[in-house]
């Protein structure tokens, strides 16, 4: 049997570099930082794509594609296993019905700014309204599989949400006690899980305030993430009649296998030691995704953008703030 070595030595490239990341999320400055692991293997793999990696990126770049697409599928699928059905009935219908209108109206808010507005690339904006309004990072390479974005861009998208939900994260136990008069801690944290971009910063968030507006924050949070598959099958149906009237419509079947693991996991069907394992096994694979990403990332690149995802960014983090805040009281009148 003849053994592919680029392949090969493609995917034992990311797996140090995940190796690597993993270790480095674990240092004291990584922590206080609050920077994930997933984000941590991006930098590094823009570190060395941008360096070491062009003396062999031609001897690596199967495994490399293989990392960007399979492994990044296969992940998104196991990633199910971190959702219960139960944990959505246990924050309420508040949670459920906040997370939805949070998800469309920052979409398609971000979308009109960003195409309509501030003419940026179609794909980084469509890239970045993924990433604020579901699941940060995890939503941005799930996205990239149906519009199909090249490299730098989605780096671009990544980096808004590792500037603005790092921001967020500082921010919201500021507000804490001025809105706590106005917001129990249970509502307070189904506010941080709808508006706060990847779960990392959704968890920090909440932390600093008190470990139960942490754990409403995070199983609200988890919502929104369980949100991608539906949003993913919209988005390539859309896409696809945009491109072509007469195409058959290709379903993300990743996104569907998404969900069926979550609802399979809500029956406890497999011991807690077994999902733990499938969970650790998933954030390995999409870090090895995320390193493939950074490796075929260029500089040069990112810095065509500009300045405009940067201002598109902020804004609708201030809307999250804003707008978020308001719907939350409304949600809190109707469910009182």
């Amino acid at each position: 049997m003849k053994i592919n070595t680029n392949l090969l030595s493609g995917l034992t490239l990311v797996a140090f570099l995940t190796a690597l990341s993993f270790y480095i999320s674990h240092a004291t400055i990584a922590i206080n930082l609050q920077l994930s692991a997933l984000t941590i293997a991006i930098l590094i793999g823009l570190l060395l794509g941008n360096t070491f990696y062009v003396y062999i990126e031609k001897e690596t770049a199967q495994g490399i594609q293989f990392a960007k697409t399979i492994l990044l599928r296969t992940g998104i699928v196991l990633y199910g296993f971190r959702i219960t059905l139960q944990d959505i009935h246990s924050v309420g219908a508040n949670a459920v019905i906040s997370d939805a209108i949070l998800l469309v109206t920052t979409f398609f808010l971000t979308c009109w700014i960003g195409i309509r507005l501030l003419k940026i690339d179609k794909q980084i904006v469509q890239l970045t309204a993924a990433g604020c309004s579901i699941c940060g990072a995890a939503a941005i390479m799930a996205t990239t599989s149906i519009v199909k974005a090249e490299s730098h861009k989605v780096s671009v998208a990544v980096a808004l949400i590792v500037i603005f939900g790092t921001l967020c994260m500082f921010l919201y136990p500021m507000f804490y006690p001025y809105l706590s008069n106005v917001l129990t801690e249970h509502q307070f944290g189904i506010y941080i899980g709808s508006t706060v971009h990847e779960v990392a910063q959704v968890y920090a968030a909440g932390g600093n305030i008190s470990s139960t507006v942490a754990d409403t924050a995070v199983i609200t949070k988890m919502i929104r993430v369980m949100m991608l598959a539906p949003f993913l099958i919209c988005l390539a149906y859309y896409l696809q009649q945009g491109d072509n009237q007469q195409q058959k419509i290709t379903i993300p079947w990743f996104a569907v296998l998404f969900i069926a693991v979550a609802v399979f996991n809500s029956f406890n069907l497999i011991p807690e030691k077994v999902v733990n394992t499938l969970i650790q096994i998933d954030t390995f694979l999409l870090m090895m995704a995320m390193s493939a990403l950074g490796l075929t990332t260029r500089i040069s690149s990112i810095k065509q953008a500009g300045i405009k995802p940067l201002l598109l960014g902020g804004i609708i983090c201030l809307w999250l703030i804003v707008g978020g805040f308001f719907i939350h009281l409304i949600m809190q009148s109707l469910f009182r």
